[in-house]
């Protein structure tokens, strides 16, 4: 059967990660994927590392499977040929600063008079209102104002970043959210519409409880280490050897942790009866697990919990994430043959849908305008004569 979105056909004028996350996400759905890249230099990611052969492992595995033409907007004829490839797509995403597309005469506005089917994405930092709309963002930038930087990491210790571009990425996973309901709500009313989404919103909108709890208590949440705000024990403890994790999210699941342990004197304790109260006393807590937890090894201490049914896990390398038999089973890393790097093993996909079955090798990410002639001359019905003249004068 077809994957859900195997007829969709995007327009990709992203480049980096916010934005090409997104479309990676579509095309494991099975949608086409036209990447735009400039003729010379194509998307900024190319040059960042890690590097195998002089192969970009970045790029690599945000676009594999994508098709690449070379386009420069700054020419008026390649913005001619970007609106003749726009009445062949569902939909566009870029993630310019806004502005930009207007200044090419390419912005929503305009689009939709002509293109009213059009579903146009827009990725940026701060979104496309309000006072700093125009301002540049990188990942650390909405990581610090959105709050995120705040709540991480160890009090009395520097701010701490999240060790992965949480800000691109979350930007990402919402635009694709948006693009698949504007997909749907398309099928209703024909129409397409903007989606406009600021990596600077999507940190607010995962800030969990932080929000609330600030309210609730009229000082902004500090950084609490591995701890969890308002659930407890659930943290990382240290053992004889290594660290490991608990989780014990209820009651219930505490009174068994403490027989586990053979510490039931614990459960009828007034200052750990209910998790609320295990909370507010953690550290007398901690003084009293610590110890315990210090006599024997992890591996020890994560059987003795699987055993009692209580949510635990070691603290994996990625070394070893990419050994787990849980994540092999679930195809959760696939091979990417590349002519240069050869083979390379990138996240698989993680929506596992019953419609159809998850691939274990996926297409190479494309060499800067691999499918020119497919697109101009097969779709758009230009001669190759046409494209060696475009060459000639820049425009692909």
């Amino acid at each position: 059967m077809n994957k859900p979105l195997q007829d969709v056909v995007v327009l990709d004028l992203s480049r980096v990660l916010a934005g090409p996350f997104c479309t990676m996400i579509l095309s494991d759905l099975g949608a086409e994927i036209i990447k735009v890249e400039h003729p010379e230099k194509g998307d900024d990611s190319r040059a960042y590392g890690p590097f195998l052969h002089n192969r970009s492992l970045y790029f690599l595995s945000i676009n594999h499977g994508k098709k690449s033409i070379s386009l420069n907007l700054k020419k008026p004829q390649g913005r001619e040929l970007l609106l003749k490839l726009i009445e062949h797509c569902d939909v566009l995403v870029e993630n310019f600063r806004p502005g930009t597309m207007e200044k090419f005469n390419l912005g929503y506005e305009l689009l939709k008079e002509k293109y009213p089917q059009l579903i146009y994405a827009a990725v940026s930092g701060f979104g496309h209102s309000g006072p700093d709309s125009q301002k540049p963002a990188y990942d650390i930038l909405v990581q610090a104002r959105g709050g995120i930087m705040s709540i991480t990491g160890w009090q009395n210790m520097a701010p701490t970043r999240v060790g992965m571009s949480l800000g691109d990425i979350t930007a990402s996973l919402f635009t694709a959210i948006g693009i698949n309901s504007a997909l749907y709500q398309r099928t209703k009313t024909g129409l397409g519409q903007k989606i406009d989404v600021a990596m600077l919103d999507g940190q607010i909108a995962i800030l969990e409880n932080a929000l609330v709890r600030y309210q609730a208590e009229g000082i902004s949440p500090k950084p609490l280490g591995n701890r969890h705000p308002t659930i407890s024990p659930f943290q990382a403890y240290k053992a004889s050897d290594n660290y490991f994790v608990i989780a014990v999210g209820n009651d219930n699941l505490w009174n068994t942790f403490c027989k586990a342990l053979e510490i039931p004197e614990l459960i009828s304790d007034k200052r750990f009866c209910n998790n609320r109260l295990r909370t507010e006393n953690i550290d007398a807590l901690n003084a009293i697990l610590e110890p315990i937890f210090t006599a024997k090894p992890a591996s020890w201490w994560l059987e003795l919990m699987e055993k009692s049914g209580i949510p635990c896990s070691s603290i994996n390398n990625i070394e070893s994430v990419m050994q787990d038999p849980q994540l092999l089973a679930r195809n959760m890393f696939v091979e990417v043959n590349d002519p240069i790097a050869g083979t390379v093993k990138i996240a698989g996909n993680p929506i596992k849908m019953s419609s159809f079955s998850d691939s274990a090798v996926y297409e190479p990410a494309p060499e800067i305008g691999a499918h020119n002639k497919e697109i101009y001359c097969e779709r758009l019905g230009l001669s190759e004569e046409d494209l060696a003249e475009l060459q000639k004068a820049g425009v692909i």
